[in-house]
């Protein structure tokens, strides 16, 4: 028996003096296991660490939301994520061409925005990020029902690590 589900995938970008990511839309599961986001749909929670430019780390909780649609071609997601004295609230919309991928994310508690723009296949999205006076290079592996998250900027947080699961 076939069930058809939508699904939740995606990609965000921190950005609170520092980051940034995106992806879009939505579709059934059998969608969602093709195309260059196959693999990240549905509900992601775990922990990692914040570096912030002053040299101190936190740690993080976040939980993200993937969504696949446009018959696996585009991806939607949301990532909230918090630490004892820092939090963001990202989304972001992606569309891919063949392995590269192009679109837009935001940051609701500061009101930012931008583009991104990468590639993404096997499991792997990799995207450089960018607003006005900042810029991010976010890499999102996905094996099975486990996801690792890297960022990378210059800005007020300096790097990201996430390690989350399925669930």
């Amino acid at each position: 028996m076939s069930l058809l589900r939508s699904t939740t995938s995606s990609i965000h970008a921190l950005k609170a003096a520092g980051l940034g990511a995106a992806m879009m839309l939505s579709a059934s599961a059998a969608i969602a296991d093709s195309g260059p986001f196959a693999g990240f749909e549905g509900s992601w929670s775990g922990t990692g660490t914040v570096a912030l430019s002053d040299g101190t780390k936190e740690r993080i909780r976040c939980k993200a939301t993937y969504r696949v649609g446009g018959g696996g071609n585009e991806l939607a997601q949301t990532l909230r994520c918090a630490s004892d004295s820092y939090k963001f609230d990202l989304s972001s919309n992606v569309v891919s061409s063949g392995d590269r991928i192009s679109g837009n994310w935001s940051e609701a508690s500061r009101n930012v925005n931008g583009s991104l723009q990468g590639k993404a296949g096997g499991g792997h999205i990799e995207v450089f990020v960018e607003a006005a006076g900042f810029a991010a290079s976010i890499s999102l592996t996905t094996r099975g029902n486990k996801q690792a998250v890297t960022i990378s900027s210059k800005g007020e947080i300096r790097g990201v690590n996430i390690s989350m699961t399925r669930g």
